[in-house]
């Protein structure tokens, strides 16, 4: 069951063109905040399309502040370029609650360019563990390689995602498979691996020409593939190496 919370100035475009979700108006951090004590609301996605600066920043903090499973993508992860350790700071105090954070090449660059650690990895599987070890949160880094490492050293290689997948938007739906699992009760590094395969298990299922709003439009043939061949597991199939 799945809310979009969207500000006042564009409550009446969102819930025209949003049918299959629930809006609910939300004006700033303060009122996001209160619309999270209903603890129905067990995992948040924030970033893509959310506009940088302070007020992203504010979200963010208001999201983290809480047990829910938070996966931050975007503008969500570009508002703290100016100050990474605001973000890493909030990030720690998270405990054992699921936080993803899902960049592409250049939303990494900013948040972890600057360390040592980063700079003296040998690899983009180095660079996504010392990136989760940093954050204290899993780090998905897209790509046709896409990384995903968890904060205690695990790290997979999602290695079934077509080339036809570069295509505007289709990070953003990645964000919001990932955001679904952990509300199914998915552990963050798990729900990082599936959410990995499956989008590249859509892509491969629409084919060339696709958009990411078929993507979400793809899932029903993708699982029944899956449950309707016991063999056909995610590891046997997408090829991933962990």
């Amino acid at each position: 069951m799945v809310t979009l919370a969207a500000p006042p100035d564009a409550m009446a475009v969102d819930a025209a063109t949003n049918l299959a979700v629930m809006v609910r108006e939300v004006d700033g951090a303060a009122a996001l905040a209160a619309v999270l004590e209903d603890r129905r609301f067990n995992a948040v996605a924030l970033g893509p399309g959310l506009g940088v600066g302070a007020a992203t920043r504010d979200l963010v903090h208001a999201a983290l502040a809480g047990p829910r499973a938070v996966v931050l993508d975007a503008d969500a992860l570009t508002s703290f370029a100016d100050d990474p350790e605001d973000l890493f700071a909030a990030l720690r105090k998270r405990g054992g609650a699921a936080t993803v954070l899902t960049p592409h090449d250049g939303e990494f660059s900013r948040l972890f360019g600057h360390l040592s650690e980063i700079r003296q990895a040998a690899s983009k599987l180095d660079k996504a563990r010392a990136a989760a070890a940093v954050a204290s949160a899993v780090v998905l880094l897209k790509g046709g390689d896409t990384t995903i490492a968890d904060l205690d050293g695990r790290a997979a290689i999602n290695a079934n995602a077509p080339a036809h997948l570069a295509t505007a938007g289709a990070g953003d739906v990645l964000t919001g498979f990932v955001a679904g699992l952990c509300a199914q009760g998915m552990d963050g590094f798990a729900a990082a691996m599936a959410a990995a395969w499956l989008h590249g298990a859509a892509a491969a299922a629409i084919g060339p020409g696709l958009i990411s709003e078929d993507l979400s439009e793809a899932m029903p043939r993708v699982y029944a593939r899956l449950f309707d061949s016991p063999q056909s597991s995610p590891a046997r199939l997408a090829g991933g190496r962990r």
